[in-house]
């Protein structure tokens, strides 16, 4: 049986540093900031994405094929993630400039990361291992919560290159985004679960690198509003 105490640590510990890498990123949307009703809505229903993740991966778990298992789990998180932040933010008016794709598609992909980390600290309180719990946290905040960003982040920059362009353009561009994202998402669970410890450091080097690759493209997406400002 889940303890009160258990379930109230697990979710601040997946819920504050979610919050915190969003008003991180926040930062750099700092001309024409969101509404924040609409970011709070999209955080919330990418963290409601997550129960409704769990039984298709259920369903597509393929022991003799982990590879497989690993694409098929990153899809349906990522359409899943997409989806949310689509039904929440980005069919409204409120996505109404290049950098917006972008800023819902990562703030719907932190409230995901924000339950999921919740349910994986919660596994060792149970048993009252808080020592294990604190290194989940810890790591989960600096490997999956970057990755879950990254990858979701990647169907934002298209759409957001794209967001002046023609319908069959965007649509392109969004397809592009969501092949990318899923294939980024494959290759970090894969190795960061089949590979030794030095180099899953090394995968979450590569992680950081494509931190810093987002910002430059965060860069970039601000440049599109000024030039086409319609």
């Amino acid at each position: 049986m889940i303890s009160a105490p258990a379930l109230f640590f697990s979710l601040i510990g997946g819920i504050i540093p979610a919050i915190i890498w969003l008003f991180f990123w926040l930062r750099e949307d700092t001309r024409r900031p969101e509404p924040r009703g609409r970011i709070m809505v999209t955080f919330i229903c990418g963290m409601l994405a997550v129960p409704l993740v769990i039984p298709f991966q259920q369903w597509t778990n393929i022991p003799q094929n982990p590879l497989m298992t690993f694409l098929m789990w990153a899809s349906i998180e990522e359409l899943f993630k997409f989806g949310a932040a689509y039904l929440a933010a980005i069919r409204t008016k409120d996505d109404n400039e290049p950098l917006d794709p972008l800023i819902y598609m990562m703030t719907a992909a932190l409230g995901f990361v924000a339950l999921e980390n919740s349910l994986y600290i919660l596994q060792p309180l149970i048993g009252g291992n808080i020592v294990d719990s604190l290194i989940t946290g810890n790591i989960r905040f600096v490997g999956s919560s970057l990755l879950h960003t990254i990858s979701s982040a990647t169907i934002g920059l298209s759409m957001g290159l794209s967001f002046y362009k023609g319908k069959y353009s965007k649509q392109l561009y969004l397809a592009v985004g969501i092949v990318l994202a899923i294939l980024l998402h494959t290759a970090f669970n894969f190795f960061i679960i089949k590979s030794a410890t030095s180099i899953t450091l090394t995968t979450l080097g590569f992680v950081w690198i494509a931190i810093v690759i987002l910002m430059l493209f965060f860069e970039r997406i601000k440049k599109v509003y000024p030039v086409n400002n319609i």
